[in-house]
């Protein structure tokens, strides 16, 4: 009897384990609905903008745990870390900005708020209106000497003397052409004004009149200098510390043709158009500083004509019978700064060529505007990278407390690395050197120490680090593997850590600013929906590429070859100059649960950070110069040989999908390299880099009329006669980043090439991002059907 009950147990038992492995109640099954709903709702709202009260005893964040329509102000007290409170309107209103600049003594803030000048003292924890105007305030700033603050208003610089309490307008900038002298006059316009007074009385009473009043203003203050700047406006307004001398850049705008938006789904039911960016190559504008000289009364423009190598044109053009190669006329150039030393001796500008294929940091005398040469980075391809950012914005650079050592960060070595040069003896030196990027260098409040953040564990982990300031041995400050954001207390005791991992989302932790302390975790922000699943971590790898390169990317694999269907989907990232195989929380979230869902319905998954991607140095950021589509293409190819070769995926059963670039890329794969992949969904992507924006394609593929190689073979539209696996495309109607008529140009080529295993689907209220999560669910469930329908 026993033997019978064990046999039939054994069988029962053998039964059930042979079926497919049921979902738990904490596993539940996800559903491209679920995955693609309003992120808040079902992931959680997830904390940002964390920073310190000046006191380092309260962390300020941003968040929205209960659902609301927006975001709200929160804080964590270090006395009760278990306690987070939303900040009640008072406070919010008493408090500075983060953003709030403060005096040499570090014990005052100045800050504007709709309108207003406040004054902070962070001792007294109070604040003083200083001014109050009806036109935003912006830039507010210390003097060098604290006894005034500088702001600009309506365009123009004013100073507000904190000992008298008064206000001084410094300089008044007026977009005309200057009123013509006397001397500009023709002789018959002379006459006829001199007849008109000698003729009638009314004139000449007015003559004497205006005479009378201008004789009286003499007797007053002196009124601010008018500068006319010919329809130009005026940016970038600064006082020098010395204050005699106030910079300016005067920016012309661009006279290009813009393109245009319709709207088709709005409020007042009929057709709206929307104004947007020009295309590339159109004419952007241009850039000039000069400088206005207070006691002599002049001003003048930094002289820019004469910097070593302003008139080098670019590698490319040499490829070109007709060029202007030989033109020995001045580039174009786009200046940033100026910086001033703390003791306000010296100051020092950086300055881009439009065509962005040079970089210069040089001394800056404001007497003359003549600048000098500090140091000069070259790229034939662009110049960029962390800390060097693109067309000049997102620089570090600054000086050292000693006022004789600048700091900057260049790709010289090959990374982006610290540098200082010593502006006496040009002498240059690296304080970090490795393959490996350095990111938000700053300097402690004790001068004596950097802080940064670098890569320099994995390409995909990013810690924090503290150094002495004139270089020597780094000290790790951060352990938790991922990506850890560190923003310091006031008194840098604290790090409060913005971390995540690549299947957890972020939280804010609190950590002593030291390697070995413990970090406590402040937030928990998952909603309990989100935390059922048990959500898969990517495998991060490399595999080799047909040049012998190393490639990373994250893998997702079934559990077992028992659950898998031996199809795989290659996604390929957007942005081209972005990381995504990495060990942190995506901003791709949306893509990573979709990826989880294949895994879970038998695919395997590969996200690959192709040639261009972000953080593995200059060599791998310009590999896609003149030519996107050659090896940022040829990386997913052979990423599809890995899996083939590697993880038992038929080849006949690879899809491809990506947004953006990565529509450009899945594109460019179907076209070029047909039967590769059995189907490929092209999402908002780019047809035609030639109808893109300037600042992103001139960089890397120059200008149309210029390198017309370089377009023609990076563009899509150029090889759809290459299309012959099945294509979806989406695109949102109102996309003003990659416009809807990319896709409608594509789609007339098909029509006249007869294509026809090709569907396309709009979204009439989306722009680039789509928001709608009906939108997302519609795209994700036509995406998994198509490989559904065409790789299983």
């Amino acid at each position: 009897m026993k033997k019978s009950i064990f046999l039939v147990s054994l069988m029962v038992f053998l039964f059930w384990s042979s079926l497919p492995a049921q979902k738990t109640k904490e596993q539940t099954e996800l559903t491209i609905e679920k995955i693609m709903q309003d992120p808040v709702d079902w992931v959680g709202s997830l904390p940002k903008n964390i920073h310190w009260a000046s006191d380092s005893r309260t962390i300020y964040y941003n968040w929205n745990p209960d659902g609301k329509p927006a975001e709200e102000l929160y804080k964590i007290n270090l006395d009760d870390l278990l306690k987070p409170e939303k900040v009640s309107i008072e406070e919010k209103q008493h408090i500075p900005p983060a953003s709030a600049s403060m005096n040499s003594s570090k014990d005052k803030k100045i800050y504007s708020k709709n309108g207003n000048l406040y004054i902070y003292n962070i001792s007294k924890d109070s604040k003083k209106l200083l001014f109050s105007a009806s036109q935003n305030i912006q830039s507010p700033s210390f003097t060098h000497n604290d006894e005034g603050v500088t702001f600009v208003m309506d365009g123009n610089l004013y100073k507000w003397d904190l000992q008298k309490q008064s206000l001084k307008q410094l300089v008044s900038f007026v977009s005309e052409q200057p009123p013509k002298s006397k001397k500009e006059q023709s002789a018959k316009d002379e006459w006829l004004q001199s007849q008109q007074t000698e003729l009638f009385e009314v004139l000449r009473r007015k003559q004497d009149q205006k005479s009378y009043r201008d004789s009286i203003k003499k007797t007053k203050e002196k009124q601010p200098k008018t500068i006319y700047t010919g329809g130009a406006f005026a940016t970038n307004i600064k006082l020098s510390p010395c204050e005699r001398y106030i910079t300016y850049t005067l920016y012309e705008r661009s006279k290009s043709k813009n393109t245009k938006v319709p709207h088709y789904v709005n409020n007042t039911g009929y057709l709206e158009i929307e104004n947007a960016r020009s295309k590339v190559g159109g004419n952007q504008g241009s850039y000039q500083m000069h400088i206005y000289d207070t006691e002599n009364d002049t001003t003048y423009p930094v002289s820019t004509d004469e910097i070593p190598g302003i008139t080098e044109r670019g590698e490319y053009l040499k490829e070109y019978e007709e060029t202007d190669n030989d033109n020995d006329s001045p580039r174009e150039v786009r200046t940033f700064g100026p910086h001033w030393s703390e003791d306000g001796k010296n100051a020092f500008i950086t300055l881009r060529s439009e065509d962005n294929k040079d970089r210069w940091i040089m001394l800056l005398d404001v007497a003359t505007g003549e600048p000098e040469l500090l140091n000069r980075q070259r790229d034939e391809a662009w110049v960029a990278g962390p800390g060097i950012g693109r067309g000049g914005w997102g620089e570090e650079t600054g000086w050292l407390p000693d006022n004789k050592h600048i700091w900057y960060q260049s790709e010289a070595s090959g990374y982006s690395h610290l540098y200082i040069l010593d502006v006496e003896t040009k002498e240059e030196k690296a304080l970090t050197e490795g393959n490996f990027e350095v990111y938000n260098p700053e300097i402690s409040d004790d001068d004596q120490h950097w802080y940064f953040t670098t890569n320099e564990v994995h390409p995909g982990e990013r810690h924090f680090y503290r150094m002495p300031l004139m270089g020597g041995e780094t000290e790790r400050l951060t352990s938790m593997e991922g990506r850890n954001e560190v923003t310091l207390s006031p008194d840098e005791e604290y790090m409060a850590i913005r971390h995540s991992y690549s299947n957890q989302p972020w939280e804010i932790y609190l950590k002593k600013t030291s390697p070995d302390a413990e970090a406590k975790k402040l937030t928990h922000s998952l909603t309990d929906d989100f935390q059922a699943y048990q959500w898969k971590e990517p495998e991060v790898i490399t595999f080799k590429a047909s040049d012998d390169e190393q490639v990373h990317a994250r893998l997702y694999k079934p559990e077992s070859i028992e659950n898998t269907n031996n199809a795989a989907v290659i996604f390929v990232h957007g942005a081209g100059y972005l990381q995504n195989a990495h060990k942190w929380w995506s901003n791709y979230f949306r893509e990573y649960m979709f990826h989880n869902l294949l895994v879970d319905r038998g695919y395997t998954v590969l996200d690959i950070d192709y040639r261009g991607s972000a953080g593995y140095g200059r060599k791998w950021r310009t590999a896609i110069y003149r030519h996107m589509g050659g090896k940022d293409l040829s990386d997913h190819i052979d990423g599809a040989n890995y899996l083939v070769e590697n993880h038992n995926i038929n080849p006949d059963k690879i899809g491809i999908y990506g947004g953006s670039y990565g529509g450009f890329i899945t594109l460019m794969g179907l076209f070029k390299h047909p039967g590769v992949f059995g189907a490929g969904a092209a999402l908002r992507a780019v047809t035609d880099w030639a109808h893109y924006n300037h600042s992103y394609t001139s960089n890397i593929l120059n200008e149309p009329t210029k390198d017309s190689i370089a377009y023609r073979r990076s563009s899509p539209i150029y090889y759809a006669e290459g299309l012959s696996d099945p294509l979806l495309l989406c695109h949102g109607m109102v996309d003003d980043n990659v416009q809807f008529q990319d896709i409608v140009r594509l789609t007339q080529r098909f029509i006249e090439l007869g294509k026809e295993d090709w569907e396309l689907s709009v979204y009439p209220v989306e722009r680039h991002s789509f928001q709608e999560p009906e939108s997302w669910t519609d795209e994700y469930k036509r995406i998994y059907k198509l490989f559904e329908e065409n790789l299983r």
